[in-house]
């Protein structure tokens, strides 16, 4: 059985054609800058790669050309979709109808960039693949959706919950459930305590307790917990009343201050790339990675707390995989529940790998995420549940 997965961002596409049950992937790759000149990079099995330079007008376009690329490589069984919000219903891999695609447009207002862009993904592949190829959305939400009522709640009049369903729900939950799942696979434990780390321009952290999602850090939208790339993390929102009225603008925009023009970007003033902060020698690129690694040790040290203790810690996405020093930095700090970092192991662990040293009471691992694989085989078990 093949399966395309399909993970549209708001000007970009990632895709991947996986042989199930066997989690062999056929060829994957992106398509970017889409609204204007495009660009199109794959790579297949064997290692072979090409890249496309074309104008890439809209989501239609990109999907014919993504229909090039995979015509005659076999026929496709079903399509996957990453959905960033799926709301308190949507919480389990499900076939796509009008129904769905109608409460993910109404989930759009807790993450506006990301599920109208996932909207038009699927439209786009219906259209381009055809009504008769079964489409399944994988909500990266669903992995929260395990969290306790004491944790998803806010502590606001519990009639905003009743009225408006304002509450808690997380992200990102798609990497976190693979990289907390292939770290027991690689403890060979199955009962565990692990708080998983998915940094990058956007980042989180979650407590997971057999398996099981009990906590996590961002929350109604993906601007909660700690700081990141352009977004503010948490903020007393006093902040925000009291910088429209300063600044004589709109709450929107000041939300948009908080999601675009924050974080690694608003306190550096230079970058929200960590890679051009670590290379600066600019103070205040020095005080944003500061910033961010305390943030996250305060998090990572409160998920500890509500797990009653942790056996493993594990580092993904762009910034986890490659950030030595931050991994550095923050494993140091832990250094008072017995988490000692194995140095040659750190600097050397840019792919999947145990970066602890043996008599370390707190597993420390880095592991590449894979949302597409997670896709393809909530995908897979839905076809042959």
């Amino acid at each position: 059985m093949q399966i395309l997965v399909i993970n549209t961002g708001s000007s970009s596409v990632k895709f991947k054609m996986v042989t199930m049950p066997e989690k062999v992937t056929v060829v994957q790759g992106q398509i970017e800058r889409i609204g204007g000149d495009g660009v199109m990079e794959y790579r297949f099995a064997d290692g072979h790669k090409e890249q496309v330079c074309a104008p890439i007008p809209d989501y239609p376009t990109a999907f014919r050309m993504l229909l090039g690329v995979v015509d005659g490589l076999g026929e496709i069984s079903a399509i996957g979709h990453r959905v960033a919000h799926g709301g308190s219903r949507l919480t389990k891999p499900t076939f796509i109808t009008e129904d769905v695609i109608r409460e993910i447009e109404e989930n759009s207002q807790f993450a506006p960039l990301h599920n109208r862009a996932n909207v038009m993904g699927i439209r786009a592949c219906i259209d381009a693949f055809g009504e008769k190829v079964p489409q399944v959305a994988a909500f990266d939400t669903g992995f929260h959706a395990t969290m306790p009522e004491h944790a998803y709640l806010y502590s606001i009049p519990y009639e905003y919950y009743e009225k408006y369903g304002i509450r808690r729900f997380g992200f990102h939950g798609l990497s976190h459930r693979y990289i907390s799942r292939r770290c027991g696979e690689l403890m060979e434990k199955k009962d565990l305590k692990i708080i998983t780390c998915h940094l990058g321009n956007g980042c989180s952290v979650a407590a997971v307790r057999d398996g099981v999602s009990i906590d996590t850090s961002m929350g109604l939208t993906p601007n909660e917990g700690c700081m990141m790339g352009t977004r503010s993390g948490n903020i007393d929102p006093a902040v925000l009343h009291y910088i429209a009225r300063q600044e004589n603008c709109s709450y929107e925009d000041i939300l948009d201050v908080c999601n675009q023009k924050s974080g690694l970007l608003g306190v550096s003033g230079i970058s929200n790339d960590y890679r051009d902060l670590l290379d600066s020698d600019h103070e205040r690129a020095a005080l944003a990675l500061e910033m961010q690694k305390y943030q996250l040790v305060k998090i990572i040290g409160s998920y500890m707390a509500a797990m009653d203790g942790v056996d493993a810690i594990v580092f993904s996405g762009g910034i986890g995989t490659h950030a030595v020093k931050l991994r550095q930095g923050i494993c140091n700090s832990l250094g008072y529940v017995g988490v000692v970092l194995d140095a040659d192991a750190n600097n050397a662990a840019h792919s999947e790998m145990l970066i602890s040293v043996p008599e370390s009471k707190v597993a420390v691992y880095v592991i590449p995420t894979d949302e597409e694989m997670t896709i393809a085989m909530d995908t897979y078990d839905l076809f042959t549940a």
